[in-house]
This record gives structure tokens, sequence and C-alpha cells, in this order.
């Protein structure tokens, strides 16, 4: 039989064959889709049958409620992605098969990010269409589509790539999963109660840029809270630079620590 170098199509190959048949990204990604969908269409009919003004807004930002929620089944699916083979003990059969461990977790956060970008761009889209049906509202521009549609598909995404890497550096996923969460709700929690006057441009900054905050500018195109904050593609790129930065220092560690 022929013998070649393992490449990183191999390691693709063996990530997306795992992350199809563990039964954590059914579970995960399908409560995800029912509360993305059910929260978001659910939200959109109450809308329709009351008499509230949308206030020249369009429909599509009704669907920020249910990616919030279901942003936390991807926080904890980005985590198990790795944290759960050091919890098993099975990373070692991982390295093993495929001793590089940058080409690893390389495979890893792609077949991840495409998997989550896919199906959150694709439910998005559908509440989407649901609540601009059902809602007497402004018409949604191309650009609103966009960003309400790929864009929130790669928040989300990145935001699970975040969750992936501080899997990666815990390396415990019960740890890794209320560190994310703590990053999803504390500032916003935290700023409720900085009531002093001296920390006024803290609690700005963290109503700013709370990644609740930050998805509802991308959905609404701009700050909903002062005129300086995230705006438009803003939080998109303020995310991917967050990733970038975690996974950075994940792929620094993978290799100078024990399995």
């Amino acid at each position: 039989m022929p013998v070649r170098k393992a490449h990183l199509g191999d390691a693709l190959t063996s990530e997306w064959t795992k992350i199809r048949s563990v039964r954590s990204t059914i579970w995960t990604l399908g409560i995800m889709v029912l509360l993305m969908l059910g929260i978001g269409i659910g939200v959109g009919a109450l809308v329709a049958a009351s008499d509230v003004s949308t206030e020249g807004e369009t429909a599509l930002g009704l669907g920020f409620f249910g990616v919030l929620l279901g942003s936390i089944c991807v926080i904890t699916l980005g985590v198990l992605t790795i944290a759960s083979e050091y919890g098993t003990g099975m990373i070692r059969t991982t390295l093993t098969a495929c001793p590089s461990r940058a080409r690893v977790l390389a495979a890893k956060a792609i077949v991840f990010f495409l998997l989550v970008f896919a199906i959150t761009t694709v439910t998005a889209a559908l509440v989407g269409l649901a609540d601009v049906a059902m809602v007497d509202a402004a018409e949604p521009t191309g650009e609103e589509w966009l960003r309400a549609t790929v864009g929130v598909g790669l928040f989300v995404a990145l935001l699970g790539l975040v969750s992936l890497g501080v899997g990666a550096i815990i390396r415990h996923s019960a740890g890794a999963i209320t560190i994310m969460i703590g990053v999803l709700l504390l500032p916003l929690v935290a700023a409720m109660f900085m009531f002093a006057e001296s920390l006024r441009s803290t609690r700005e900054w963290f109503l700013e840029y709370a990644i609740p905050s930050q998805l509802i500018a991308l959905y609404a195109g701009k700050s909903t809270v002062t005129m300086s904050g995230p705006a438009g593609w803003d939080p998109v790129w303020i995310m991917a630079v967050l990733a970038a930065a975690v996974l950075g220092g994940a792929f620094a560690l993978i290799n100078s620590r024990d399995v």
C-alpha cells in the first residue's frame, strides 16, 4: 500500500467525522435551532398580534432574543469540541494519530466554525423571513438582510471559536463553559450596579461592548447605548480579533504543555 504524509485535509476529515457523530453536537445545535426558531418567531408573532409600534425599524431585530439564548449552546459546543477530549483522555489517541498539535487544533477550529456558521446563517434567515412576513414594519434593505443573516452567522461562529480557544487553554469543560457564560453576561450585570459617577465611563464601555449589546448593534446597524459604540459590521470585526487572540494563545500553549 502506498504511504504518504498526513496533511490538514486528513485532520479535517477526522474532525468532521467526530463532530457529526457525537451526541453533544446534535443536542447543542438542535436546541440552538429550536431556540432561534421558537423564540425568534414567537416574539414576532406577539409583536404582530399587539399594537406595539416598530418606530420605523425592521422586524429583523426580533430574531435577537433567540440568537442570544442560542449562543449559549454554541459556547457549550465550542468548549466540548476540545475540552471533552482532555476530560476523557481521547486527546492522547487523537495526538497519536496526528502528532501535529497545531494541525489538530486548526482542524477542529475550521470544522466547528463552518458548521456553526452554516446552521446559524440558515436559521437566522428563516426567522427573518417569518418575522418580516408577520410584522407590519419597515422593509429591510439588502445590507440589513446581510447583517441579520451572514453577519449573525459570523458573529455567533466566531464567539464559538473564542469558546473553543478557552476550552483548549483551560482543558476543563465545566470551568471553560462557566468562564464563557461569565464573558457573555457578566459585563451587563456589572454595569447595572455601577451607580457611582466615577464609574460612568466604565459602565458605558461595558454596556457598549458587552456581547449582547454588540449583537443588537449588528442587527440595528448602530449602537443602542451611545453614538460611539460598535455599529454596522464592527461587532463582527471585534469578535474576529478576540477569536484570533484567544486561538493564538491556545496555539502557543498547546505545544508547550503535556497532554
